[in-house]
């Protein structure tokens, strides 16, 4: 199958904790078992997470069991048509318009995922670095 799927866990102001690219014929719900799995040495101070309503299920149970974290799955009002914004679904949709703006990024260019990872890592870099050191 081609094309990739990219997972983020990122705090409350959209920095990135953790990255997972895999192949799009892996669920998302699967992928959100990666992406805790690689996150959970670096992230002691975490205490909830906000996910949409595809990581509902046993993913919703795994995560409390396994590390005691709480989690908000964002649903939709039943009778909503249309778009509606998600509460905290934004803050990983704006990580990811923020990693659209690097062209390496803008397509997936790379053969292998890990590539994809290290090039989000270094996009995420450059972002902080601008942040920190904005030029006059």
């Amino acid at each position: 199958m081609t094309g990739r799927k990219r997972h983020l866990l990122v705090d409350t102001q959209g920095s990135i904790l953790a990255t997972v690219v895999h192949p799009a014929d892996i669920q998302d719900r699967d992928g959100a078992y990666l992406v805790l799995e690689q996150a959970e040495a670096q992230t002691t101070r975490v205490q909830q997470l906000w996910a949409d309503a595809a990581y509902r299920g046993a993913f919703a149970r795994w995560a409390p069991a396994a590390w005691g974290w709480t989690i908000a799955i964002g649903q939709r009002a039943p009778d909503t048509v249309g778009f509606t914004v998600q509460p905290r679904r934004w803050v990983v949709e704006r990580t990811f318009g923020w990693l659209g703006r690097c062209r390496r990024l803008s397509k997936d260019y790379e053969e292998y995922p890990a590539t994809s990872e290290t090039w989000i890592a270094l996009a995420m870099c450059a972002l902080l670095l601008r942040r920190l050191c904005p030029s006059s």
